[in-house]
């Protein structure tokens, strides 16, 4: 556990700040005209694994988007608690594409679900589950996680919401769970037990999904894996502090090169799973990783603290979102890999503007 609260705190040095946050260039994604689509069916279970037949290195050869593709892919479908349905396509603008597309230096790829001993904490105690970041971590009526992204907006992953067909059984009655501990525990020494947990549901009233996720999912080259998140609105603000988006750093830059992230995962039912461990290989758009997870983790937020040299203080932000376990055929042989979507400058834009509804508050990453 005292390794636990070191990796949360880092170094507490204001003289000798470590890695810090990279200025970027923000570009504006910009919503242009909306219009209405036919009624979901809501006919499939959410899937909590994916198959996909395009590894790392397929990723890294497919070539870049065009401005119109990329215009494409970040248009969305927006589906209300209702079952109405719309379509808004956008414009950018203030990027520079070769830059955008310039693939960060990869490492070695890394495999499999769980790496070697488990080594995956289980949060107990109102001290850490009623606390930020853990208190950040949110539960779907899907079954996936999700990380408490503003005071009514929850950041998650699309196959949660959507299975590149459809929207899924339940989503449009979408519930977010807080974890919370019982009355009669509240003031108990011991929380240990998953028993003793519950959810408080809150509805959620719309859900943004990015077309680049529905449009392309299950293509040649699986480019709609790299748009896999979506985000959620609920009906009432919580009464939580929510963690600051923020734009992915390239693993370098990362302190240790780590990444962490809390989820609840199938199971440890009614437990909250929070790990950290060494990214290792990436795209413009993925971050493979060995952090051990299991389904129900999908849609948690992989988030990292670096220092602010703006505002001369260290800050706790989202850079991506955890896609899942993965099975990736090649040359007829399964692989496995834990893969997050890393928030790149244009998803920050448009997730940014998802959440404060104008491009002004969305200028810094």
């Amino acid at each position: 556990m005292a390794l636990l609260v070191l990796l949360l705190l880092g170094s507490v040095s204001g003289s000798a700040p470590g890695p810090q946050w990279p200025l970027q260039r923000v570009p504006v994604v910009w919503p242009q005209r909306t219009e209405e689509r036919p009624a979901p069916h809501f006919l499939r279970p959410a899937q909590l694994e994916l198959n996909t037949s395009c590894g790392p290195e397929c990723h890294k050869q497919a070539p870049a988007p065009s401005y119109w593709a990329l215009r494409q892919f970040l248009s969305y479908e927006t589906l209300h608690s209702s079952g109405q349905l719309t379509e808004t396509a956008v414009g950018i603008y203030g990027f520079d594409a070769e830059a955008f597309y310039s693939p960060p230096a990869g490492r070695s790829r890394r495999r499999r679900q769980i790496f070697g001993p488990d080594s995956r904490f289980s949060i107990v105690g109102q001290d850490f589950l009623m606390n930020y970041p853990f208190s950040t971590a949110v539960k779907l009526s899907t079954g996936c996680s999700g990380t408490l992204v503003g005071d009514r907006h929850v950041l998650t992953a699309a196959h949660c919401i959507h299975d590149g067909k459809n929207y899924v059984k339940g989503a449009q009655r979408l519930r977010v769970g807080f974890l919370k501990p019982r009355q009669r525990e509240m003031s108990g020494r011991n929380s240990s037990g998953a028993g003793k947990m519950k959810f408080q549901w809150i509805r959620v009233k719309r859900t943004h999904v990015p077309k680049g996720w529905i449009t392309n999912t299950g293509s040649a080259n699986d480019i709609g894996m790299d748009y896999d998140y979506a985000l959620l609105e609920l009906k009432k603000a919580h009464k939580r502090r929510h963690m600051k988006l923020g734009i992915s750093p390239a693993v370098k830059q990362l302190p240790g090169r780590r990444v962490q992230f809390s989820g609840f995962d199938n199971d440890r039912a009614g437990q909250l799973v929070y790990r950290f461990c060494e990214a290792g290989d990436e795209t413009y758009d993925l971050l493979y990783q060995r952090c051990d997870a299991q389904p129900g983790a999908s849609g948690s937020g992989v988030y990292a603290r670096m220092w602010n040299r703006r505002r001369r203080r260290w800050e706790r932000k989202v850079i991506g979102i955890f896609s899942g376990h993965q099975w990736v055929d090649l040359s007829g042989k399964p692989h496995e890999f834990n893969v997050a979507v890393r928030i790149t400058p244009l998803k920050f834009a448009q997730i940014c503007y998802w959440i404060k509804g104008n491009y002004v508050d969305c200028r810094e990453g």
